[in-house]
């Protein structure tokens, strides 16, 4: 059992080496798209702003 193992991994480790090459000569992907940066950060400010107003106003009320 644990020659035919043996032979069964010996197999599949020359199959990957002889494979691995034709991989390489694969044109690479196209470009992908423009990244869409304003999709949250605009609403992701806007928290961070409304909840610094926040703090603020607490902070002024305890003080």
């Amino acid at each position: 059992m644990k020659k035919m193992f043996n032979n069964t991994t010996m197999a599949f480790f020359w199959m990957a080496l002889l494979v691995a090459p034709v991989a390489l000569f694969a044109q690479p992907d196209p470009p992908g798209g423009p990244v869409p940066i304003d999709g949250g950060i605009g609403l992701l400010i806007a928290a961070g702003v409304a909840y610094g107003a926040k703090k603020m106003m607490s902070n002024r009320k305890n003080a």
